[in-house]
């Protein structure tokens, strides 16, 4: 049997019960469908709740892009990582309590649904339904083309047919099952991510004769200043300060403002699950951000040169995993980045598809003819129509799909911090506050983003961010104060 298709077999296993699972996945009719398809019900468990807001944090970029990078820059890109490891206990800390009996106080199935109700601005929530569609669409193409490109480099097939292969799969299980499918099979992914991360570290160190010898071969094979370099928190001034101190803004603080993580702070059953979710989540979500990063560092031991895997890091993963690997285990352990791929592109299509129907469509046409028929029809088919957009736009493939995540991630914190945290916790906070906070913010960001101007290392979110912060406090208290009791009770 062919190398191809010996890899070829876990990975149609994975995807063949992907889709017996949106089948499955019971949803509800009438009235109840949107709390159902958009939120499951309010009805997830610790262990599920925690696997999937690990599971839609983590994507593709965390199984390539991120050890592609750490391979390139040496400890300094693991130590761009290490934010990361409080996002679970962050998010679920401090918006989960708060969140939830907001939302379930005032019937809110989405995010914005929050945001207008606390500022009575249905335009807010129309502007950022429209911010939130662009960002997701650009984080969803950025995982499709990174999935592509896992099939296509590990199975030796065209990237088109890579992208074919997971991504109409993808879109079809999340446009029958809903949230509660992407729940569940979030929760197999994250599982199926460490079992993955722990095939590829076992393949890495035994491959290069234990981790004693691998840490030799790494000094070894590069040359002195290079050594230095690959061994220095900020890679001989590659990764200034500036831009480490940023990561804990991009991915470690300004995360609690990510929509696709704060709904699933309005999605869990009870207090003990809440506790068991942040517990779980964070030793996760420590494990895989940092294990996978630390793994591309060590893989420098086993891969000395670009040129073995046609220079682009990208492609670092997919070449150890189809050269490096036991065809059947490279197989079982391919399903893994795949796994943490299709677990974000369905949580931000479920997103995304509610963004148009609850935040646009029944905003403006809440009394449509046959309603409830009418929504369950709707949702399923904006689902498709953006899940079938994202993949014609990968089709053209770009580079270092990390980049992609970045620009979308620090998008969404900046459009949702201030209308979203700031809205739930401080009773000052205006709707001219928040309008100008979102505007100004984006402003500065594309400014930045655009013209590249020398920040001295800071990435873009970083002003952008303070700027939005600033504007949010100074116009709330130049405006009429606006206490909503439904948050202020």
């Amino acid at each position: 049997m062919s190398l191809t298709w010996v890899i070829f077999i876990p990975l149609v296993i994975f995807l063949v019960a992907l889709l017996l699972v949106g089948r499955a996945s019971p949803q509800k009719t009438g009235n109840d469908f949107l709390k159902s398809y958009f939120l499951g019900d309010r009805a997830l468990k610790g262990f599920v709740l925690a696997m999937t807001l690990v599971a839609t944090y983590g994507s593709v970029s965390s199984f390539v892009s991120g050890p592609g990078l750490a391979w390139q820059y040496g400890l300094g890109w693991v130590v761009f990582a290490a934010p990361q490891i409080i996002t679970g206990f962050l998010v679920l800390g401090v918006l989960a309590k708060k969140l939830s009996l907001v939302s379930r106080r005032i019937k809110a199935i989405t995010i914005i649904d929050v945001i207008v109700d606390r500022f009575k601005s249905p335009a807010l929530g129309a502007f950022l339904s429209v911010a939130l569609l662009f960002f997701f669409i650009a984080m969803m193409v950025g995982q499709f083309i990174g999935g592509a490109q896992l099939i296509s480099q590990a199975a030796g097939i065209p990237y088109v047919a890579g992208l074919l292969l997971f991504g109409v799969v993808v879109v079809a299980y999340t446009t029958t099952g809903g949230f509660k499918a992407v729940a569940i099979t979030d929760t197999v992914c994250a599982i199926l991510m460490l079992v993955g991360m722990g095939l590829l570290a076992t393949a890495i160190i035994s491959d290069a004769g234990g981790m004693a010898s691998l840490l030799e071969t790494i000094r070894q094979r590069v040359d002195t200043e290079q050594s230095q370099a690959f061994f220095d928190p900020t890679s001989a001034g590659a990764l200034p300060w500036t831009l480490l101190f940023s990561a804990w803004i991009l991915v470690g603080f300004a995360t609690v403002a990510l929509p696709q993580s704060a709904v699933r702070c309005m999605a869990y059953k009870s207090t003990e699950d809440l506790h068991l979710a942040m517990i779980v989540s964070t030793v996760v979500c420590g494990a895989l951000m940092i294990g996978m990063t630390l793994l591309g560092f060590l893989a420098r031991g086993v891969i000395p040169q670009a040129d073995a895997f046609g220079g682009n890091t990208d492609a670092m993963i997919p070449y150890l995993i189809a050269h490096h690997m036991n065809p059947w285990v490279a197989g079982m352990t391919l399903v893994a980045p795949i796994a943490a791929t299709m677990s974000t592109v369905s949580s931000l299509l479920i997103a995304a598809s509610s963004a148009i129907i609850k935040d646009l469509l029944l905003r403006r046409y809440g009394a449509m003819p046959d309603k409830a028929e009418s929504v369950r029809r709707y949702a399923k088919i904006c689902t498709l129509i953006i899940g079938l957009l994202a993949l014609i736009l990968a089709i053209e493939p770009m580079d270092i799909i990390v980049w992609i995540n970045m620009f979308a991630f620090g998008g969404l914190e900046i459009a949702f911090l201030c209308p979203l945290v700031g809205g739930l916790f401080w009773y000052r906070a205006t709707h001219q506050g928040a309008w100008s906070s979102v505007l100004i913010g984006l402003g500065v960001y594309f400014w930045a983003c655009l013209t590249k101007p020398d920040l001295a290392g800071w990435h873009a979110v970083t002003p952008a961010l303070v700027s939005s912060v600033i504007v949010f406090v100074t116009v709330s208290f130049l405006t009429k104060k606006e206490v909503n009791p439904d948050f202020f009770p």
